[in-house]
């Protein structure tokens, strides 16, 4: 078992967390979830290396216990020609060749006592990652990764998301006592992310895994540990069950919150007319009264309930466009072909609608970036774009749109904010607020994509080409980008890898497949994705939930809480079947 207990840290900017204790106990799967700089991957910074951290409270990890990870963001080196199966045991065979190389010294040397302790230390270590077995462990993995076919297979000519999965593969093999996995799921497409729960899913040692996406968070996790507001809590359960202790939280404190308002208003009436009568009334009696009622309405006040975990802030992410959109088309694309050594899209011809949202999906490494960065750039005589069109860019690299050397104040003031006063005013709205002042390369990689967003709100772009918007946001930040474009008077041409996005708030789907590009309804697509990814049912009891939970939604707004608890009682038999 691993134990933290009421750990803290704070950079110079800010206190990022206090007394923070959880545990992971033999055979937990933990989904480690919160919003954006919260503070997980420090947390995961300091498991794996203590030492390196000027930190408050205790961790109680075994002696001699081996920690896996697997990063946020990982390149190969792509001059490399290592097979993915010698990638993958690197390690068994270095330990192998150390162990041979000791039996070999043991021949000459004197000092046998010294290398037989170094020789039982390297064969402990080889047996405790099933050093016996690793080739056909390695083979194991692989099939259930679906990329069987590529143990022969060079390292470098595998896409990000191949790579990203064999990494997993790598540290998981070691049989580490904890593995953490920070946000392994990014730019995973959906075939390389069903892999990944596969992976989750069969292995028998202990995670701890930073994530948003809410397809692993809803079917790989018997853990959830929730860092919010510099707070932390667990709960021992599924992702589901979690929301819905939470739903019900919810609706117990909002009716007590309207309660205890009711209450306030009173005692407010009251301290009003108090303070009339004792401008007029100079009694001893009547300033005690005053002084008391005073003191009482400030304790109705203060005993408010601070719930970190339920009353948390979606960012107000919105976009704007002043050019009232039509159904002409704002672009268009004619007998476009690219590649590099080899080709990726070959006489591709599509258009996009002044008053159209399109998902542009496939494979990882199938050139839906280098097309969305060509249509960007205008760089093609087969791309058309119309003279109205006023086109926002968020791109993968995020260094790309934000000076990472800037504070955030900075950036928004040199993207034409006025004033300092409303640099803050509006990147509150964002949810920044100590961090403002802070560099940007110092931010996570949801605050970075929050931020690319914020600068996309503030003009007045007709046509957004988003590429992974909701790659690193949190749930909250994810669910508030969908609104936004729901909202959105313009077109929007995004490549995602989130289904639930996609099929959220998009009209229709471009597939790139086969090195061209077909047009596929979303209705299409939802069938699609479902049959390859989920039971049967699963696609009905999922709208259902939905629907119940968009009117217990607006029960709350009515204040209609006896009616917000029979909603729940009908989601929770919804959540128990799925």
């Amino acid at each position: 078992m691993i134990k933290v207990e009421n750990l803290a840290y704070s950079f110079p900017q800010k206190d990022l967390f206090h007394d923070v204790t959880f545990t992971i106990e033999n055979g937990q799967h933990c989904a480690f979830i919160g919003s954006n700089g919260s503070g997980k991957t420090t947390i995961c910074n300091i498991l794996m290396d203590p030492y390196a951290y000027l930190y408050d409270g205790n961790l109680e990890i075994p002696e001699n216990s081996r920690i896996g990870y697997v990063s946020q963001l990982s390149q190969f080196d792509p001059a490399s020609e290592q097979t993915v199966f010698d990638y993958a045991a690197e390690k068994f065979t270095l330990l192998q060749s150390e162990i041979d190389a000791i039996c070999k010294e043991m021949e000459t040397s004197t000092d046998l006592d010294s290398l037989l302790v170094l020789f039982q230390e390297k064969l402990d270590l080889f047996q405790a990652m099933d050093g016996d077995n690793y080739e056909s462990n390695i083979n194991k993995k692989l099939h259930l990764a679906d990329l069987g076919n590529h143990k022969s297979l060079a390292i470098s000519k595998l896409s990000g998301g191949e790579y990203k999965l064999v990494q997993v593969i790598r540290e998981m093999l070691l049989l580490p006592q904890l593995m953490i996995m920070d946000e392994p799921d990014i730019f995973l497409d959906f075939e390389n992310l069903n892999a990944l729960r596969s992976l989750i899913n069969s292995y028998k040692g202990n995670l701890l895994v930073i994530t948003h996406n809410r397809y692993l968070l809803h079917h790989c996790f018997n853990k959830i540990i929730h860092l919010e507001n510099m707070e932390l809590q667990e709960f021992d359960g599924r992702y589901m069950d979690y929301n819905f202790a939470l739903l019900l939280r919810k609706i117990e404190l909002q009716e007590l919150a309207q309660a205890d308002n009711e209450e306030i208003a009173r005692n407010e009436h009251v301290v009003t007319n108090l303070r009339n009568i004792a401008t007029t009334n100079s009694e001893a009696s009547r300033g005690r009264a005053l002084h008391a009622r005073v003191t009482h309405l400030d304790r109705l006040k203060a005993r408010r309930v601070k719930e970190p975990f339920v009353e948390i802030q979606k960012p107000a992410i919105v976009f704007h466009n002043d050019i009232e959109p039509d159904d002409h088309v704002i672009l268009s694309l004619n007998h476009y072909s690219v590649g590099f050594q080899e080709p990726l899209l070959e006489d591709v011809s599509f258009e996009l609608r002044a008053n159209e949202k399109v998902a542009l999906i496939g494979a990882n490494g199938t050139g839906k970036t280098t097309l969305l960065r060509d249509l960007f750039q205008h760089s093609k005589d087969s791309i058309f774009l119309d003279d109205q069109a006023k086109v926002a860019f968020l791109s993968q690299l995020q260094g790309e749109m934000l000076n990472e050397d800037n504070t955030v104040m900075d950036e928004f003031l040199d993207a034409g904010v006025p004033t300092q006063t409303e640099v803050k005013k509006y990147l509150l709205q964002y949810g920044f607020d100590e961090s403002i002042n802070q560099r940007i390369s110092s931010l996570s990689g949801g605050e970075k994509n929050l931020l690319q967003l914020a600068k996309i709100g503030l003009g007045k772009a007709n046509l957004l080409l988003l590429d992974e918007p909701n790659s690193h946001l949190d749930t909250y930040a994810q669910i508030a980008l969908e609104e936004a474009i729901q909202q959105y008077h313009g077109a929007v041409l995004m490549i995602s890898h989130d289904f639930y996005t996609i099929a959220n708030c998009m009209d229709y789907v471009l597939i790139i497949e086969n090195q061209t590009i077909r047009k596929m309804r979303i209705r299409t697509f939802r069938k699609m994705i479902y049959a390859n990814h989920f039971d049967q049912n699963y696609l009905e009891l999922e709208r259902q939930k939905k629907e119940v939970e968009t009117q217990i939604d607006q029960a709350l707004l009515q204040s209609d809480f006896l009616l917000a608890k029979t909603l729940s009682e009908d989601l929770e038999l919804l959540i128990n079947q799925l």
